[in-house]
């Protein structure tokens, strides 16, 4: 009998042992301490930083493993689907779009640059060279295009109507067109630098992780550029049941560090501006 109870004893201690292993493996990737984070990001510049932030992230125990994505939809996608722990592409009026249209439960866990949107044109210097009528070629993406003309309003080409939330403009609230200009607005984002390479339209609005990407240098191969109170700035995404998550926090940390903003002031020269919100 003492046998028996010997046996159970055993097996009641190594359930419990194994529950415990359990535990902590949820908390660490290896079973060492050590948090993995997973996060999407767009090649230039955000998957860059982040790999700047990657050594210091590691010293602080939270191994950082980044996935780049070519495009605007499927980090969201798979952000909500759970293969990431976080994004970092997206602009805010972008993320607040996104949420409105898929019902994400996503939010803001931190901004952390600005990548100004810029004119391009391989047929004309400045914005007053233009001729009536011009085509401006633009991102398919309406989040991208109240941006677009508020450029285009600033630069003293367009007027849009008053008391309109700029960030949601589009071309049906421009009042005024000095020039005419004609907008067309069918290209995927990540398009536009080969559709100004290829000389189409009479300028191209181009997001400026796209131009950096292409080898553009948006100070000075754009003959516009949005300037730094910009309100699209880039953030870090996550669903809203990790917004008090450790390892979330201390990658924003890190990002809003002055060695990680140095080097984006350094490496980009102004082409991305570094913000700590």
């Amino acid at each position: 009998m003492k046998k028996v109870w010997s046996l159970a004893l055993l097996l009641v201690l190594s359930v419990v042992l194994a529950a415990c292993g359990n535990s902590d493996e949820k908390d660490s990737s290896d079973g060492s301490g050590e948090t993995t984070l997973k996060v999407g990001a767009s090649n230039v510049p955000h998957a860059q930083i982040l790999e700047q932030a990657k050594p210091i992230l590691e010293k602080e125990g939270v191994k950082l493993e980044i996935e780049t994505f070519q495009d605007y939809v499927l980090p969201n996608k798979a952000l909500a689907e759970g293969d990431l722990d976080a994004n970092y592409f997206q602009h805010i009026p972008y993320l607040e779009s996104q949420i409105k249209e898929n019902g994400y439960d996503f939010v803001n866990a931190g901004g952390i640059h600005i990548e100004p949107i810029g004119v391009y044109s391989k047929k004309y210097k400045s914005l007053e060279d233009l001729p009536e009528g011009a085509t401006f070629i633009m991102s398919s993406s309406v989040a991208d295009h109240g941006r677009a003309l508020s450029l285009l309003e600033a630069e003293g080409l367009i007027k849009l109507k008053d008391g309109i939330d700029k960030t949601k403009a589009e071309v049906k609230d421009i009042v005024e067109n000095k020039k005419n200009i004609k907008f067309d607005a069918n290209y995927e984002a990540s398009l536009l630098p080969q559709i100004y390479n290829n000389g189409e339209g009479d300028a191209v609005l181009i997001n400026s992780n796209y131009a950096i990407d292409a080898g553009l240098n948006p100070t000075e191969d754009s003959i516009a550029i949005e300037d730094s109170k910009s309100p699209y700035v880039n953030v870090i995404a996550v669903n809203k049941k990790d917004e008090n998550n450790k390892a979330v926090k201390k990658l924003v940390e890190v990002l809003h560090s002055k060695e990680i903003q140095d080097f984006i002031l350094k490496e980009y020269k102004g082409a991305v501006v570094p913000v700590n919100e």
